[in-house]
């Protein structure tokens, strides 16, 4: 690596930025100096396995960060760092569904983990390990780190809101979205895939991750049985504390994850089901 300019990939390892990898391994993109994986320690097997492949094929070198084991964070009531909320009540920071129990009005959380878990984790290891810049301290201004996310061209608006995101940062940082300007869209990149990968490529998010279909909650429960113990475990834990505080739920009918008939209403009549998906996960630094 140059030791004052680096490209580096935030590797969600699911579809877009594992093609992105391989893409730069197999020379049809600009070389990357690494790629960092942030850990919050509550993936499917799967990912884990992915990770090791992608290791094995001896490319650009795959590092991994953590900000600590997210449920222990949600269990425990606080951000990343061990901050509770100043009003006693129990701090969930992923986009737990909430339900009014006076009005019936159904809401979501606003979602702090990927900020927590997934970015900070990455800009962190950047300055202070690739740069060796002290904790606080912005890189030096002779140097550069490229950021390279896996977002494909059918995710314009949350390329627009990562570019805003950046922004608001010194010249020194900058991003770029190599399949948004190839045109690549999810599916291509499925398609590339199929041929390179002697796996299916397993979506990176957390078991317990609210941006989840019925169809994907099925197939969680029907066979990761301790990724569905998990997600049990942690919508229980979203219902820690009173009032407004116990009305919370990772599923999307506001009702616990164990009671929940995951069948479309489609699959229910025998008639054809169809999925669609989540189009909002996370907004490319997991999920992708």
């Amino acid at each position: 690596m140059d030791g004052k300019h680096k490209t580096v990939l935030n590797l969600g390892a699911g579809i877009q930025s594992t093609a992105i990898y391989l893409l730069a391994l197999d020379g049809e993109l600009d070389p990357i100096d690494c790629a960092i994986f942030a850990d919050v320690q509550e993936e499917p097997e799967s990912v884990y396995e992915h990770i090791e492949w992608l290791k094995s094929l001896n490319g650009p070198e795959i590092i991994t960060v953590t900000a600590g084991k997210l449920g222990d964070a949600l269990e425990n009531g606080t951000d990343a760092r061990g901050n509770a909320r100043t009003d006693g009540g129990h701090y969930i920071s992923i986009p737990a569904f909430t339900l009014n129990p006076q009005t019936n009005k159904k809401g979501m959380i606003r979602r702090q983990c990927t900020g927590d878990f997934k970015i900070k984790p990455i800009e962190n290891y950047i300055r202070q390990v690739l740069f060796d810049t002290p904790k606080g301290r912005p890189i030096p201004k002779d140097c550069h780190v490229k950021q390279i996310m896996g977002l494909s061209y059918d995710e314009p608006k949350r390329v627009i809101r990562v570019k805003q995101r950046f922004l608001g940062k010194p010249k020194t940082w900058s991003v770029e979205f190599p399949l948004f300007d190839l045109e690549m869209t999810r599916s291509d990149c499925v398609a590339y895939l199929k041929d390179r990968v002697p796996h299916e490529v397993p979506r990176s998010a957390c078991v317990f991750c609210p941006f989840k279909d019925d169809h994907e909650w099925a197939d969680l429960k029907n066979n990761d049985p301790t990724g569905w113990k998990r997600a049990v475990e942690v919508d229980n834990i979203c219902r820690t504390g009173t009032g407004l505080d116990a009305s919370r739920f990772l599923h999307k009918s506001c009702v616990p994850i164990d009671q929940v008939d995951f069948r479309s209403n489609d699959d229910k009549s025998g008639q054809k089901h169809l999925f669609s998906g989540w189009q909002d996960e996370c907004e490319g630094y997991c999920g992708n």
